[in-house]
């Protein structure tokens, strides 16, 4: 029987493209068949969506027929809700299974594997993956002693660079969703709002959407440190009181169906000091000269090398990449962790791929961020944002 879906994100065809892609790959690498335990990539492939991640479960992708969706199995309901797939290519194994230090899930997925005759080939596995530990590669050693593992970390994600159209109008959708998100920070941000009173007003916004388009959940929290807390990168929130003569940067993201579009802005009360003017400054000269890089043809490191060169001639070092790809992801990341725009990075720029750019600073008293999701077009690129530049000022 087909799977019971009611709001698929992507017709079927999308995900037999995305899986004609993949094969390519695979038999590109040498391999037969993948097990794909990222749950971003098992979304992309299959369609699968839910908060199951926390326990194994994998998509299984051979050179023939549709993929196999195999988890515990209270999700496999979730997987007939979810998937493109027939029934019969859905695997629950049962639950004594879970978080047992007696037994492994893996000993049944070896079971699945052998079933398909897939044992004896050459089987990838993301070995640098959040969700796949080592416990998870002895087993499957142990259980698949004929097979020859190989190590296919990236390889779907590599595929998931160039978005369709309909991936990119879910990106939009995210965009005018962080555009809200930032705009109510603005309208209602004051001096002593405790922090945790704005970020509930962000994730209010987040989640009730814009356009009649819903907000989905985000794969990283609301980073909004503030004063000493801002001189670093990923802090998040507490109770404390928002602070006159304090920067604090928001680093959120608007989500629509797992599609994320991040942004940050910097917000201030009070008379800058003219550090953060001339930072401010600095990083408004290199990201202009930045994007005029960003365009089909060029490198990923021509518009890191760009960015990095103006910075440093205005007096002010950033050393870490100013942005990295975006698009579909799952807690706790949103990037795609494939490429970034940093120096050797020889990625050859493509209409549709999209990015995260990232010029923050984060000085010794304080830090700021003003970052864009950007997408690369035929012609140069465009901000999937309208949000204002430049630190928001309130007196």
């Amino acid at each position: 029987m087909p799977s019971t879906r009611t709001s698929p994100s992507f017709a079927d065809s999308e995900y037999w493209d995305r899986i004609e892609k993949t094969r390519a790959a695979m038999e590109a690498a040498g391999v037969d068949t993948i097990i794909v335990s990222d749950p971003s990539n098992m979304a992309w492939l299959t369609g699968y969506d839910g908060w199951s991640f926390y326990v194994h479960q994998a998509v299984i992708l051979g050179m023939e027929g549709e993929p196999i969706w195999w988890g515990r199995g209270m999700d496999a309901a979730g997987a007939l809700r979810t998937v493109f797939m027939q029934e019969d290519n859905i695997f629950g194994y049962e639950d004594s299974y879970v978080q047992n230090p007696d037994k492994h899930p893996m000993e049944d997925l070896s079971r699945v594997i052998e079933g398909y005759g897939w044992d004896a080939g050459r089987v990838g596995v993301e070995m640098d993956n959040y969700y796949f530990s080592a416990a998870a590669y002895g087993s499957l050693i142990k259980g698949l002693p004929k097979a020859t593992f190989v190590d296919t970390t990236g390889l779907v994600n590599w595929q998931r660079a160039i978005k369709s159209p309909t991936e990119l109008t879910y990106m939009r959708r995210a965009a005018d969703i962080v555009q809200a998100m930032h705009a109510r920070i603005a309208e209602v941000a004051e001096p002593g709002m405790p922090k945790h009173h704005l970020v509930a007003e962000i994730y209010h916004t987040a989640i009730k959407g814009v356009g009649g388009h819903w907000g989905d959940y985000p794969a990283i929290v609301p980073m909004a440190p503030s004063g000493l807390d801002a001189t670093a990168p990923h802090l998040t929130w507490d109770d404390t009181p928002l602070r006159t003569g304090e920067t604090t940067f928001f680093e959120i993201a608007g989500v629509h169906r797992r599609y994320h579009c991040p942004q940050s802005r910097t917000l201030f009360f009070g008379t800058m000091p003219q550090k953060f003017i001339d930072a401010e400054h600095a990083v408004t000269e290199a990201t202009a000269a930045a994007l005029e890089q960003a365009k089909p043809g060029n490198l990923c490191e021509d518009v890191a090398n760009a960015f990095n060169q103006t910075l440093n001639k205005l007096g002010f070092v950033k050393d870490s990449r100013c942005g990295y790809a975006i698009g579909l992801s799952y807690p706790p990341d949103w990037g795609e962790r494939t490429m970034s725009f940093r120096a050797g990075d020889k990625t050859v720029l493509r209409p549709g791929m999209t990015f995260h750019f990232m010029p923050a600073l984060w000085l010794d008293d304080g830090g700021i961020e003003t970052t864009e999701p950007i997408v690369i077009t035929e012609t140069g690129h465009e901000l999937l944002c309208k949000t204002p530049s430049g630190i928001v000022i309130k007196s």
